[in-house]
């Protein structure tokens, strides 16, 4: 699927690319193929949907028509899906399979659970432990069938994943969570370094906060690159797998420019120096 300089090798022996395109917002037809068109002429070989998006359908309609033009096979792509919050305990059966169908896919190379909580349920409710136990009962499952080749958690904190550690069967191969040099999760990677859990980051850029940054800009004008690639190249150094979204061709493909150039590590510290904790994006602390 792809070479070893590009990709992370997960603990089912299956690799996954470094680099996949975010599909979040990512809505119709026409713009889903566009972008999609644009990620596969630039390099990139995973994509990354979920239930809440809304586009499983059209992600794989465009799979279906892009991979005989790119002249690719099912095999080349590395598909990732998650289940909604509405579908925790009880419905996550119903929830794979809606995947499945709306992809039109025999299987997905990654299928995570979305969130800690259950849609409906307020954080502090005690029922979010048990309903995330039996969503992950139910991908391992769907695992043991071979309709989901790996499975894994997004948005899960140390607690979360430390419970799911104790009690899962099939660890997690994959844990998708905010990641950036303001958020720099150090207690998370750790416990995924040593629990064999592949650490992929999402909204890289601080939903596009950070690239005013003056630390990035002062980083990306000493490496003549822009400040998208600076905080994607962060990440890659470090060998966490990074899911850049857009649905502007040009910046789907600047965005995958991150192979061609290596941060020095006076700038990887200088950029790791502004964690402090800032999310951008949803916190799931609260989430009992």
């Amino acid at each position: 699927m792809t070479d070893n300089s590009s990709s992370v090798l997960l603990n089912t022996e299956a690799r996954m690319p470094l680099l996949g395109l975010g599909t979040y917002r990512l809505q119709g037809t026409e713009d889903t193929y566009r972008a999609m068109d644009a990620a596969l002429t630039a390099g990139y070989r995973a994509f990354d949907t979920a239930a809440v998006y809304r586009n499983e359908a059209d992600i794989g309609r465009a799979l279906r028509i892009l991979l005989p033009k790119h002249r690719l096979s099912r095999g080349d792509v590395f598909i990732t899906s998650k289940l909604s919050p509405k579908d925790q305990g009880c419905k996550a059966r119903d929830g794979c399979m809606r995947s499945l169908e709306q992809l039109g896919l025999d299987y997905i190379d990654l299928y995570l659970i979305h969130w800690p909580g259950t849609q409906g349920l307020h954080v502090e409710d005690k029922q979010n432990t048990g309903n995330r136990s039996q969503s992950w009962e139910t991908l391992e499952e769907f695992h043991a069938e071979g309709k989901f080749c790996a499975i894994g958690v997004s948005n899960y904190t140390t607690r979360h994943m430390q419970e799911l550690l104790r009690g899962c069967r099939v660890f997690p191969a994959v844990l998708q969570v905010e990641f950036h040099p303001r958020l720099a999760q150090r207690e998370l990677r750790v416990l995924c370094e040593e629990s064999g859990v592949c650490f992929q980051a999402y909204s890289s850029l601080g939903t596009g906060v950070l690239l005013s940054d003056p630390v990035v800009q002062e980083v990306a004008a000493r490496c003549e690159r822009t400040p998208s690639q600076v905080l994607l190249r962060w990440a890659v150094q470090q060998n966490v797998p990074v899911l850049p979204k857009s649905r502007q061709p040009s910046r789907v493909q600047e965005n995958g420019q991150l192979f061609d150039f290596e941060l020095s590590n006076s700038d990887m510290v200088q950029l790791s120096a502004l964690d402090c904790g800032q999310r951008f994006c949803w916190d799931p602390t609260l989430v009992v």
